[in-house]
């Protein structure tokens, strides 16, 4: 624990010695480290406790994308690593009918932390998600205790303290805590501030530029506003530390060209997941507006919610440090300055609409539209630091701090977030640390009292941060979808899948109504849903032709139940909702259809299946809202968000809702002629169409290509292989979709009505094609140059090292 000498305000001013190239000693580094990890994962898991959320308690923890990507893409994760995955890193079988999986994997689980998955059982893989979650959290605290502590000297437990209040800000509790791709930027941002610091003190090049490396390869997104941060911290203390315009340009540009190497060796996965981005469906997108002063303020109170706002939150006792921080005299005023003014222009750059558009790679972002947030909360964690290792803030300025925060805090009473517990744990951790910091400061203070205002100002932020993380979940489960973790409901549908599994002869669809929108990987088959970031522009539009239902904008496609639809992109086996398995006559993956011009789609999604068949399986009704009774009745209602059914039938829910679902393609069974009349439960949408298929039109429709289909069909982790009749002429047509990246027999592959396509010649009895993501070579080949840069550069500073030995 302190002692008052290390705690006391100093009471003249003078500038400040360069860094000190060790900080007071990696023993005291490490129980910084180690008290910011333990005080964050006690307030994460007590929050959580308190909340009686998974897995303290019944209620659901899975919201938004937490249950619907990311534990899933995990799922598949964890069965890539143990073998049982169909598709590998490349290629993933598994979803939306054969899609690209590296941008996937360098968006979702690149993450070092990632691989703790394999660790755990498959039916824990919620457990497992959340395991990582906490471990990132506690990483960055370790992460900025150590940096505080390389920055200036100062006592450990107070950067222990200072290092769990960045990573139990409102942001990461709150927000990051449901994107866990996103807490990689959390500890991304310590650790570019540490490379930061070597490349000041010229030291640790090669290690720099892995960490820069590692930390992009986590997740590029939140790794590039780290950056910004880490820039930014940079330059105010080149400014304050260093003397002279070379010496400065030479210590940023040693930084920059850490980040460019470390950038380029991440390119293997940056550039295929860039490219992927472009080719991505548009989804939705949105001009950006600053929430009101009052709101911003008001989150800077714990116990506060909301999705659109800046979650600014980082504990009383931290706050009060950075709001003493201009009056804190034991600081040069050039010193206060440069972190005071730091400090409030990220802050002021969350609410302007060119630098938001700078901290999001220059596009509003779907969402919440506050994800950089956890760089001010860093940045604000720094300065603190900055003063405290000068001394405890006198009187004065701690008193001038208070006043600040009360003034916020009243602004933030024109807001509806704050709460009556808001602000009692506010007003009650201010008096309680503004005590604690006045006394630390004073001289003569015993070693078990300093030890016992510690614990004090530790207690505060735990309890703080522990009710801001429980009141996040109030919020987030009142206002977002959540998903079921794991149970047996779970394991039901994957032993069914599993018991049903023939790939490659047929696929298997976990079918409707899902769990999530990744069911094939979170419970198995290789079936049509898909839910990413990186969904494919041609995937989304194709199955829209065909009927298909989605949801955040056309980012997460459905499963599509409709026996055409199944017949051609190969589902022998469907997952039913009452758990039992549904089989039907499938056409092999590969068929083959005569030659002609290429034909496109329409409006009309029966029209369209019927053109991809190359049959007409589909008749009108014989009167308004009637089939033909032995038929089966479809109605298509994208926009319909109610119930429809026959006349003496069970009803069916359509979930459209403009612009951010999309109703699918619906059955409504086996119609009886005029008494199977179709009946909506609320006014008829202004468009919808009813159409009849005659299951023995398809049968023969079906019997007529398989006749001319492949004989045999192989896969591999990228590509497939099929043996095709002899004297096979037209065009031969795989149920995959046609992204960018693939390959047929030697040659780019072309595509026919978004999927597959390669012409036949009559000569060839086989077809063969390879995926690549696009951008995987140039990606190497940067690698590549990055590697060999920083080889020489070590090569060279290891002979100058012996140069000088001798």
């Amino acid at each position: 624990m302190p002692t008052t000498s290390q705690l006391a305000p100093r009471r003249t001013a003078r500038r400040p010695a360069a860094p000190a190239t060790r900080p007071e000693g990696r023993g005291a580094g490490v129980l910084g480290a180690v008290t910011a990890a333990f005080l964050t994962a006690a307030a994460v898991c007590g929050g959580d406790a308190v909340a009686r959320v998974f897995p303290y308690g019944p209620r659901h923890r899975s919201v938004n994308d937490l249950g619907n990507q990311f534990v899933p893409f995990h799922a598949h994760l964890w069965d890539l690593l143990h073998g049982r995955a169909q598709g590998g890193l490349l290629l993933n079988w598994q979803s939306g009918y054969g899609t690209s999986f590296l941008p996937d994997f360098g968006t979702y689980l690149t993450s070092p932390f990632a691989l703790l998955v394999v660790l755990f059982p498959r039916e824990d893989i919620d457990l497992a998600v959340y395991a990582v979650t906490v471990l990132k959290m506690t990483a960055a605290a370790a992460a900025m205790a150590w940096l505080l502590r390389t920055q200036r000297r100062g006592p450990w437990w107070a950067a222990g303290l200072l290092g769990a209040s960045y990573a139990l800000c409102g942001w990461s509790v709150i927000e990051a805590a449901y994107n866990p791709m996103w807490l990689d930027g959390l500890v991304a941002f310590p650790l570019l501030c540490l490379t930061g610091e070597w490349a000041l003190r010229a030291r640790r090049p090669v290690l720099g530029v892995l960490v820069v490396a590692v930390s992009w390869t986590a997740n590029f997104y939140t790794a590039y506003m780290a950056t910004l941060g880490a820039a930014l911290v940079l330059v105010v203390r080149v400014v304050l530390t260093r003397e002279g315009a070379r010496e400065r340009a030479r210590a940023v540009g040693r930084a920059a060209v850490t980040a460019l190497l470390g950038i380029g060796l991440a390119a293997p996965v940056l550039v295929p997941l860039f490219l992927s981005s472009k080719q991505a469906y548009p989804g939705w997108s949105r001009e950006f507006g600053p929430v009101p002063w009052s709101d911003l303020f008001a989150r800077l109170l714990p116990a506060t919610y909301s999705f659109n706002s800046p979650a600014v939150f980082v504990g009383t006792g931290t706050l009060l440090l950075v709001a003493a921080l201009p009056f804190h005299r034991a600081l040069p005023a050039r010193t206060r300055c440069w972190w005071a003014g730091l400090v409030a222009a990220v802050l002021l750059s969350l609410q302007w609409g060119p630098t938001h558009l700078a901290w999001h790679l220059f596009a509003t972002p779907n969402g919440s539209a506050y994800r950089q947030t956890f760089v001010l909360a860093g940045i604000a964690v720094i300065a603190a630091w900055t003063g405290l290792a000068a001394g405890v803030p006198g009187v004065r300025a701690l008193a001038a701090g208070a006043g600040l925060l009360a003034a916020a805090a009243l602004w933030a009473a024109g807001s509806a977030l704050p709460t009556g517990w808001g602000y009692a744990l506010f007003a009650g951790g201010l008096a309680l640390s503004a005590g604690a910091w006045w006394a630390l400061g004073r001289r003569g203070l015993p070693p078990a009292a300093a030890g016992v205002l510690a614990a004090v100002l530790a207690a505060v932020l735990v309890a703080q941060a522990a009710a801001t993380t429980a009141y996040g979940h109030r919020g987030k489960l009142a206002g977002l979808d959540d998903y079921p973790s794991w149970n047996r409901s779970h394991t039901a549908r994957a032993a069914a899948l599993a018991g049903a599994e023939g790939w490659p002869a047929y696929r298997t669809d976990a079918g409707r109504p899902a769990l999530s929108g990744n069911d094939p990987m979170l419970l198995g088959g290789e079936g049509g849903a898909y839910y990413s970031s990186h969904t494919p522009d041609v995937f989304t539009r194709t199955m829209t032709a065909l009927g298909a239902g989605w949801t955040s904008r056309g980012r997460s496609v459905q499963s599509l139940d409709n026996p055409v639809t199944d017949a051609l992109f190969a589902v022998g086996a469907r997952l039913k909702p009452d758990g039992t398995v549904a089989r039907a006559a499938a056409l092999p993956l590969v068929t083959v259809y005569p030659a002609g011009p290429v034909p496109a789609y329409g409006d009309s999604p029966f029209a369209n299946q019927e053109l991809l068949l190359g049959a007409e399986v589909y008749e009108d009704p014989v009167a308004p809202g009637i089939c033909r009774a032995g038929t089966e009745a479809f109605l298509w209602a994208p926009e319909y968000n109610a119930t429809a059914r026959l006349a003496g039938g069970r009803p069916f829910k359509l979930n459209g809702n403009p612009p951010k679902n999309r109703a699918a393609l619906q059955s409504l069974g086996l119609s009886r002629g005029p008494a199977s009349k179709l009946v909506f439960d609320r006014p008829a949408p202004g468009r919808w169409a009813l159409s009849c298929l005659d299951g023995t039109r398809l049968a023969a429709a079906v019997a007529g290509l398989r006749a001319k289909a492949a004989t045999g069909v192989r896969v591999s982790s990228s590509g497939l292989s099929a043996t095709l009749p002899p004297g096979s002429t037209g065009t031969a047509v795989v149920s995959v979709p046609a992204i960018a990246g693939w390959s047929c027999d030697g040659r780019p592959a072309g595509g026919r009505l978004g999927l597959l396509a390669v012409p036949l010649d009559g000569r060839t009895t086989t077809v063969s094609c390879r995926f690549s993501p696009p951008g995987l070579p140039a990606g190497a080949a940067a690698a590549g140059v990055s590697a060999l840069a920083l080889l020489t550069a070590a090569l060279r500073r290891r002979q100058r090292g012996a140069g000088a030995a001798v």
